[in-house]
């Protein structure tokens, strides 16, 4: 695994995120929800957040779901051939909480976090498989070399990032975002998603409850270190939970706990939960295009 930073440090950046569909023929209506706009989380704060949309909707409105994730919501009514959703924010993201790697929830048997015996109602649905299910005999023989009797939780995540970077070449184009986590295990190639929904489905399929997080990874890296993949995209990765209501975060797709690198955005328990756009129009239009531009600036190397 990629080991941190010699001297971590908080870390602010301009996250920009520009998404512009264009149509071949007028659109008289459209309808959209987005996540775009990232966390206010104990480790991470967003100093200032933005949201234009093109054209201007008749509607719209920014809310907060199950989940405490922000999404907006929009109602273009203007005729239209080109949608465009810009955001831009200014986030401020700390180093990862060594307490929590360190801590005795961490440090303790992979199998005392789970749910079921801790009696954790509340997280019980980050157990719970998808419908159609991901969990399969191909998963749980993947989960079984990792997860072995009595090893400690933060070890087993460790060599479970490790393994699915090391098993999996990061190809894009290669999946979509219905392609199955059965799928990626037999072709051993996807994305930053897919990486995350294998981890996923590998955590509940012994029992622990395991969420998907979506945001952004910082692709310009300190003098020294190799480049990161998944640059200028949106990212993906996943996070387990241990007790003590705590989340462990790790992407899998850089071999590497989440960090000062990562921008939270929002989580769920797939994909589906939180897709960066999506929604509904109303035209003749038998053709479209999709053009996603994204960029994570930091603004300055350390913040005291």
């Amino acid at each position: 695994m990629t080991t941190p930073d010699e001297t971590p440090a908080t870390r602010k950046y301009r996250v920009f995120h520009r998404t512009c569909y264009t149509y071949d023929d007028e659109v008289s209506s459209s309808y959209g929800r987005c996540y775009l706009t990232p966390r206010d989380l104990p480790y991470q704060r967003v100093r200032e957040t933005e949201t234009v949309i093109s054209p201007e909707p008749a509607d719209r409105s920014v809310g907060v779901d199950v989940y405490g994730n922000i999404d907006a919501y929009f109602h273009v009514r203007t005729a239209h051939r080109a949608l465009e959703v810009t955001t831009t924010s200014i986030v401020e993201v700390d180093p990862i909480d060594q307490g929590l790697v360190h801590s005795v929830a961490a440090r303790a048997p992979w199998e005392d976090a789970r749910p079921a015996v801790t009696g954790a109602v509340l997280v019980d649905e980050f157990v719970l498989d998808l419908d159609p299910p991901e969990i399969t005999p191909a998963v749980r023989d993947y989960a079984a070399a990792v997860f072995t009797p009595g090893r400690p939780l933060v070890d087993a995540i460790i060599d479970l990032t490790s393994r699915i970077f090391s098993d999996f070449t990061y190809r894009s184009g290669s999946t979509a975002i219905s392609t199955r986590v059965d799928t990626v295990l037999e072709r051993r190639m996807g994305v930053c998603q897919d990486f995350a929904r294998v981890a996923i489905a590998c955590l509940r399929s012994v029992g622990l409850a395991a969420r998907y997080e979506s945001g952004y990874l910082a692709t310009d890296p300190p003098p020294g270190t190799e480049r990161i993949f998944g640059a200028d995209a949106s990212h993906a990765w996943a996070a387990v939970w241990l007790p003590g209501d705590r989340w462990l975060a790790f992407d899998p797709t850089n071999n590497k706990l989440v960090d000062e690198r990562h921008v939270t955005v929002a989580w769920g328990r797939d994909y589906d939960d939180v897709p960066p756009l999506r929604g509904v129009i109303y035209t003749d239009a038998s053709k479209s295009e999709i053009e996603v531009s994204v960029d994570v600036s930091p603004l300055s190397e350390v913040i005291t």
